[in-house]
């Protein structure tokens, strides 16, 4: 193993340029603009020469002294995830190294069967292996991209506005899960709080379907609400709907429904004690 790993370690320290200068020319065969030439360079040349350090002491991946090693390719997953690579284009950095190193070995084990069979198969195991470490990391990555996006989604889609004073409205739009439920009570309930509204109006009129679910995940909201000694009213209620409700058994007695928006505002502002007349043109 000592001497397998001496000869790695050889190869990458004595031909460092070339091995470069090759492994460029088959990264930038596919011309993708997402990565500058001076930052693919950067993270090739940097990787060859934690390769030669890693190689000398073992060609165990998992080692302690391929650490450096598996930071940069950390580096390397996390940030073409973020620049919008697949794992295919991602792990492709790796593992388009092994055409020039193979290319090496060939040319300086000709006349040793064994050791040139040795090497290849040496160099394989740590290209392999770092490869799918390199996968491996893209896909965290990558979840951790797409959860984030899914929270600022879930943001995005449940605006609390201030239609008047003391009142405001959560229109919703898109199915109503038990995560979304959550950021929906907790944005709905601080705005509340900050404005200190006496009247919430929740719009369903984006919902596509009612079912018990949703239907519980709709009464936890209304009842939270509540418990904030606001009114709660729901708009949007369309016939198909309504039946839909009804057909569950779901018991919405108390609850204040209106077929649109502006029925329920007209309701709110009723409540309050004002009006909505039309000004006629002097």
């Amino acid at each position: 193993m000592a001497k397998n790993t001496s000869k790695t370690a050889d190869l990458l320290t004595a031909n460092t340029d070339g091995l470069l200068t090759e492994w460029l020319r088959e990264l930038n065969a596919g011309g993708d603009s997402r990565i500058t030439d001076s930052e693919l360079r950067a993270q090739a040349s940097g990787l060859l020469s934690a390769l030669a350090t890693a190689a000398r002491e073992s060609t165990d991946v998992t080692a302690d002294a391929w650490l450096p090693v598996r930071d940069l390719l950390d580096e390397v997953s996390s940030s073409r995830a973020a620049q919008g690579f697949n794992s295919q284009e991602t792990a492709s950095f790796v593992f388009s190294l092994k055409q020039p190193l193979f290319a090496r070995i060939r040319t300086e084990w000709a006349g040793d069967p064994q050791a040139l069979a040795d090497e290849t198969w040496a160099i394989t195991q740590i290209i392999d292996k770092l490869g799918l470490h390199t996968v491996k990391t893209f896909q965290k990555a990558r979840e951790a991209v797409i959860t984030r996006q899914q929270e600022d989604l879930l943001e995005l889609s449940t605006p609390v506005v201030k239609l008047w004073d003391g009142v405001i409205a959560l229109p919703m739009i898109g199915t109503l899960d038990s995560a979304r439920t959550q950021v929906v009570m907790e944005s709905l309930l601080q705005r509340l709080v900050e404005i200190e509204a006496e009247t919430v109006i929740i719009d369903i009129t984006g919902v596509p379907t009612v079912d018990t679910l949703v239907a519980q995940h709709l009464l936890k909201t209304i009842t939270a609400i509540r418990l904030m000694g606001a009114d709660c009213i729901i708009s949007g209620i369309r016939p198909q709907i309504a039946q839909t409700i009804v057909h569950l058994g779901v018991d919405l007695q108390g609850v204040t429904t209106k077929a649109n928006l502006a029925d329920a505002l007209a309701l709110a502002l009723k409540r309050a004690g004002l009006t909505v007349t039309k000004v006629n043109p002097a």
